[in-house]
């Protein structure tokens, strides 16, 4: 499975483009081979060129998901006594083909292709929606008049009615240089361009995907490409922006930041870019560094930058941030370049001066954003895969077979290394390899001659290698980095450990001297008057380097710095050919005969006593406790945990709780194969966690301690865990059946369902399931019967379950060895900021008495301000500072105001003559880092998911995977199967509107909510026709938008926005639509439809004994053929859970037990029956209600 990556792009003094992926080891030449480039400027979803023809063109990646935009039109229509409607319309009225104000005249022939790069989908076709509900035949709504509210329904004063036209057009040049056509002279852009830079994709969200395209004419003049965003990815018009002086060179940073180099050697910054201001509004000039010098070249990130001035000397500029664009000092680093880019987490490429190589900086970290030192990247061309391979080959049979061929490998490599001889010699890769290597054009002299002489049989040349490194150590006074276990020592270039001008005692030296000269794969550099082009083995001469697209992440290992070995690679292609399927079924058998040769062994010794009888361990610690009665305060408890293993070697555990209660020494226990769960809890001032036990969920009060660290948290985290696990005989990975939720932490939990749990004579209560942590952080997880689990993280980014288990803090026997991975998740924590209208001053932070803060959370009932809001948990940590969301429900207003009469109201983006108070909202991101049984499924991100509920099917069938993108597009997974849970690639299914959940049910039923709240049905899906054909429109209940829609076996049941769940009446195979909606519950969540048709749900506002929960798993029972929609609820864990899901949960109760009991007991069963018909009628609208008055117990363990 491929993992997620960036790419490097680069173009060669030929023109060539080359991009590098992150996660590879070779150049590959652009698809599109055809232009010769001169400059590059990569974002990660495209990349800009300038070609030799100084015409512009963009690259944009071919993706599973279409780019696609939609155009519209409205057809308009007055009633008139004599014909009824018709098409003509009153002098004062609108035009009969126009946009949606009325306005603009357009008729369907007026809309044609912007430019040759797009295709129609389809022709024009009819909208039949409104608002979420289905129209009449013809698509028509009715109003009074125009302008005015229109409707679905015709009246006797409807005077006239419209209806909306659509059409999509489908952008085509994918994968290939797309040529930028100008809308004005399509032969002549407005001036021959010689540089481009575009970024600005952080500056806001709308529209979606947008970016900020900079451009330099050969006149010095700065233009902006207008309008380029996700569904216009050429943009519309060059717009020119006035500058202090002409300008040679420019760079766009991924946020605000931009600078561009003048004629005369000085920097101008760009001040006054923000969402509303893409191009900003004055500049200000920066000094070059050095008086002698102008500044040459100039690259920005998110908030640094660098520059190489005219001497070729690198420069950092200290202290440049959002609010100080200009920076406050320069400082020199070592190094000579040609030129810098910057990458999207500050990372730095440069071109070395002499050898035409491309360097990265390392060490560039958050808190050290000028790097240590440059290291060249070595890494070959795809297209010398080929012809390096005859070398490859001899290395192998050297190190697989004869000693013969060794010694002849080691003596034809001698003889190509002698510079005597190389006029005779054959012209074979190796030889070429050395050649170049040793007559290391710019080199030193000294250097190349030292590692010419020396023996370089590549199996022997280790210690050869390491004198001559050692020489040059000290002869330059530079430290060599050398990775142990490198079969290629001298491929790792000598690096000093920090290179800041202002530390250095030793004079500077040129990057030739750091240049690669004895290494197998990488050659000498030749100038760059070099008329024939490079054979098979040079390194590429690089002019130009992008790294705008490129994310390094400091935590996985680049391959890069060394070159690939024939050896490494004859192993690795070995290691490829076994599949996990022979390495698994090994396993099984090692282990099989493992355990016969213990039993056999064992057996002899049967008969003597055990000399232990059982052990006991003790675990003790200090911790707090949240105590039981009022005031309910924290206090300090002694905690001791009792291990006894017992003579069947089974181990049960007690955990003691010694408290102080007036002066007297009191305790309380817990058996651990009672408890259910042990949860972390959010908590800002305590690393706190709760234990649950069955009585204590009735209740909704757990124990509650806290430990003084994080570490000593999760140290009794993982021992507490293991012991429950032990207590009930529970090891390995979750099965296929397994019931799968997610806390609002992100937290994940999984459950082992019991026979008992769905059916049967004695139904099992949902509240004695037992949880256990799985490592992660997700924000829901789909699940079914085959095993094929993903989730989504926060950051909407999809995750593949990978078979393991543990992960996070639970480390040792409870964790697998293998299938843990680094797994990351960003989210915003967002403040509202609250003003109130008075006649002085107008809106001021001054409110009422009675008034919320003015800092506050959602509620206003908590302060939170900018310097004392903290990320959720010490696990988390900033990414960004404070920023305006401007994408609150409601809408905005341009500075991000929302609108409202008082606190708390509904609130809106415009202001009226009744609002006397607003808010808005501020975001600002945090990231965890974590580990457990999940890999990232790259590269589109998602919103929702949903897996076919599939039962006992062949393992090679597919599997059915629908999901929907975070932009709403509908997508199908292909290829995915038991063996491949992964799938290959996603098929896009064409939609009217975005679309913002989906589920598909055992028989390929499809079900799906758009996001104005309307449900649609897909008609036609099967295993040979995966995407179905068309999209029906299913009315919504009555007023109501719907959010959520889950599918089982045969049952169908949606969740409105105001917490409500409807079940589908009427579903037979002949019409799956189904016929009406039927009211289930209130205060719902979310909510899991499963392959027998259960129906469990996230519920809202569920009262215990002691304290009211929210977010609490809920199980409905008595869900029967006959009573789909089931009869009561029954409570399970809670509060604090944001999703559930129980699709793989295929496990059926046997049915030869309910005939038994009856027979036995025949009047237990008969007063059953009358109980179950008695709340059949009580319990089947049963809500999940209490009385809105009563307040939320702090005291409960909530979201």
């Amino acid at each position: 499975m491929a993992m997620p990556s960036s790419l490097l792009w680069a173009v060669d003094i030929f023109g060539r483009v080359y991009t590098l992926s992150t996660v590879g080891q070779y150049w590959e030449l652009c698809k599109d081979t055809q232009l010769e480039f001169k400059r590059v400027s990569a974002v990660k979803q495209c990349c800009w060129g300038i070609a030799c023809d100084h015409q512009v063109y963009t690259y944009v990646f071919s993706g599973d998901v279409p780019i696609r935009y939609q155009e519209e039109t409205y057809e308009n229509q007055r009633w008139n006594p004599v014909g009824g409607f018709c098409e003509k319309l009153l002098p004062s009225d609108r035009w009969q083909w126009s946009d949606v104000s009325g306005l603009k005249h357009q008729q369907l022939d007026s809309f044609t292709l912007p430019s040759p790069h797009w295709e129609w989908e389809s022709d024009w076709y009819v909208d039949e929606n409104i608002g979420g509900e289905p129209t009449e035949k013809g698509g028509w709504t009715y109003a009074i008049d125009f302008p005015s509210t229109y409707t679905k329904d015709k009246r006797w004063n409807s005077c006239v009615r419209r209806r909306r036209w659509i059409r999509y057009r489908r952008y085509k040049s994918r994968d290939v240089w797309a040529k930028i056509v100008s809308q004005d002279e399509p032969d002549q852009l407005p001036d021959p361009f010689n540089d481009i830079s575009i970024g600005g994709w952080e500056i806001t969200d709308e529209p979606l995907g947008r970016l900020s395209v900079w451009a330099v004419s050969l006149q010095g003049r700065v233009w902006y490409r207008e309008n380029v965003c996700h569904h216009n990815p050429e943009g519309s018009t060059w717009s020119l922006v006035t500058t202090p002086g002409e300008v040679v060179q420019i760079s766009c940073g991924p946020y605000d930041l931009l600078w561009a180099t003048l004629w005369e050697g000085q920097a101008i910054v760009r001040e006054g870019i923000d969402r509303n201001n893409p191009q900003g509004i004055s500049w200000s000039i920066v000094e070059s560094p050095s008086s002698e010098n102008g500044i040459m070249h100039v690259s920005v990130g998110v908030d640094v930058v660098w520059c190489v001035t005219k001497d070729r000397k690198v420069w950092f500029r200290r202290g440049v941030n959002s609010h100080n664009p200009c920076g406050t000092s320069w400082i020199e680093m070592v190094g000579e370049m040609m030129m810098v880019t910057v990458g999207l987490n500050n990372q730095v490429w440069g071109i070395g001066c002499d050898d035409r190589a491309i360097y990265f900086r390392q060490g560039v970290t958050p808190s050290e954003l000028s790097g240590k030192t440059w290291k060249a990247i070595v890494s070959g061309r795809e297209s010398d895969r080929s012809q390096t391979g005859s070398s490859t080959s001899l290395l192998s049979a050297g190190c697989f077979f004869t000693d013969d061929i060794q010694n002849q490998t080691s003596a034809v490599i001698q003889g190509d290394a002698d510079p005597s001889s190389d006029t005779e010699l054959p012209t074979s890769p190796a030889s070429t390899a050395l050649l170049g290597a040793a007559a290391a054009g710019d080199g030193p002299a000294s250097q190349a001659d030292t590692s010419a002489r020396l023996p370089v049989d590549p199996l022997h040349a280790e210690q050869g290698e390491a004198t001559a490194a050692s020489a040059r150590n000290d002869k330059d006074n530079l430290d060599m980095n050398k990775p142990p276990g490198n079969p290629n020592p001298s491929a790792e270039l000598q690096w000093i450990n920090i290179d800041l001008k202002e530390a250095q005692k030793h004079p500077v030296l040129s990057v030739s001297s750091f240049a690669d000269t004895s290494s197998l794969s990488s050659l000498g550099a030749f100038s760059v008057g070099a008329e024939d082009q490079y054979g098979a083995d040079e390194h590429p001469l690089w002019a130009w380097v992008s790294g705008g697209g490129c994310l390094v992440d400091l935590h996985s290992p680049l391959k890069w710095f060394s070159a690939p070995s024939g050896l490494s690679s004859s192993v690795q292609s070995l290691s490829l050919s076994i599949t996990p399927a022979q390495t698994a079924a090994w396993r099984k058998q090692i282990f099989q005969q493992l355990s016969e040769r213990t039993k056999r062994e064992l057996e002899n010794f049967r008969h003597y006593e055990q000399a232990i009888e059982q052990s006991v361990w003790v675990k003790t610690g200090a911790l707090q406790w949240w105590r039981n009665w009022k005031p309910h305060k924290w206090m300090d408890v002694r905690v001791a945990l009792e291990q006894f293993t017992g003579s069947d070697g089974m181990r049960d555990s007690i955990l003691f709780i010694y408290y102080m209660y007036h002066e007297e020494k009191k305790y309380i226990h817990v058996f651990l194969n009672e408890v259910t769960i042990i949860v972390e809890v959010l908590n800002e001032a305590k690393h706190s966690f709760a234990l649950y036990t069955p009585e204590r969920t009735k209740q909704r009060w757990p124990i509650r301690l806290a430990a003084a660290t994080e570490q000593e948290m999760h140290d009794w985290l993982s021992l507490l865990n293991m012991s429950c696990c032990e207590s009930r005989r529970i090891q390995g990975p979750p099965s296929h059946h397994a019931i799968w939720s997610v806390t609002c932490k992100g937290d994940i939990f999984v459950s082992e369902p019991s026979p008992e749990l769905e059916a049967g004579p004695q139904q099992m209560p949902c509240d004695q399931m037992f949880w256990r942590q799985v490592g992660g952080h997700l924000r829901l997880i789909e699940s079914n019967s085959r095993g094929v689990v993903w989730g989504i993280g926060h950051d909407h980014t999809a995750w593949l379950y990978t078979g393991g288990y543990g992960g996070g803090f639970i480390q040792g026997l409870a964790s697998s060895a293998d299938n843990i991975y680094t797994q990351s998740d960003v989210k915003c924590v967002y403040i509202y900021e609250n003003q109130r209208w008075n006649p002085v001053t107008g809106y001021s932070s001054r409110g009422l008495p009675t008034d919320r803060y003015m800092w506050s959370d959602a509620s206003g009932l908590q302060e939170c301000t900018k310097t004392n809001t903290k990320p959720p948990s010490p696990q988390w940590s900033w990414v960004s500072d404070w920023y305006i969301d401007f994408s609150a429900a409601g809408g905005t207003d341009r500075e991000g105001w929302q609108y409202a009469a008082d606190f708390p109201a509904s609130y809106h983006g415009h202001k009226t003559m009744k609002d006397f108070v607003r808010r808005r909202r501020w975001a600002r991101k945090c990231k965890i880092v974590t580990n457990g049984p999940w890999l990232e499924v790259p590269p589109v991100t998602l919103w929702d998911i949903s897996i076919i509920p599939s039962s006992d099917a062949d393992d090679e069938e597919a599997v059915a995977l629908w999901a929907i993108s975070d932009k709403g597009d509908v997508l199908c997974r292909l290829g995915v199967t038991q063996q491949n849970p992964a799938g290959t690639s996603w098929l896009h299914v064409g939609t009217d509107q975005p679309f913002i959940s989906i589920s598909i049910g055992a028989f390929y039923q499809v079900w799906a909510i758009a996001r104005d709240g309307s449900a649609f049905y897909r008609g036609s899906v099967s295993p040979n026709k995966p995407a179905g054909d068309c999209w029906y429109h299913i009315p919504s209940p009555q007023k109501q938008k719907l959010k959520q829609v889950s599918v089982g076996r045969t049952s169908v049941f949606v969740l409105d926005k105001n917490g409500n769940l409807w079940y589908r009446q009427g579903i037979t195979p002949s019409y799956p639509q189904g016929s009406a909606w039927d009211h289930v519950s209130n205060n719902i969540r979310k909510m899991s439809v499963g392959p027998l048709d259960q129906v469990w749900v996230i519920a809202d506002k569920v009262q215990g004994s002691h304290s009211l929960s929210c977010g609490t798993v809920c199980h409905r029972t008595g869900v029967q053929p006959l009573e789909p929609k089931g009869l009561s609820w029954d409570y399970g864990i809670g509060g604090g859970w944001e999703h559930i899901t129980v699709r793989g949960n295929a496990t059926e109760a046997s049915r030869g037990a309910v005939p038994d009991t009856t027979e036995e007991n025949p009047a237990a069963s008969k007063e059953g029956e009358d109980e179950e018909s008695k709340g059949k009628t009580e319990h089947s609208k049963t809500p999940l209600m209490v009385s809105e008055s009563q307040e939320l117990d702090r005291n409960s363990v909530n979201c």
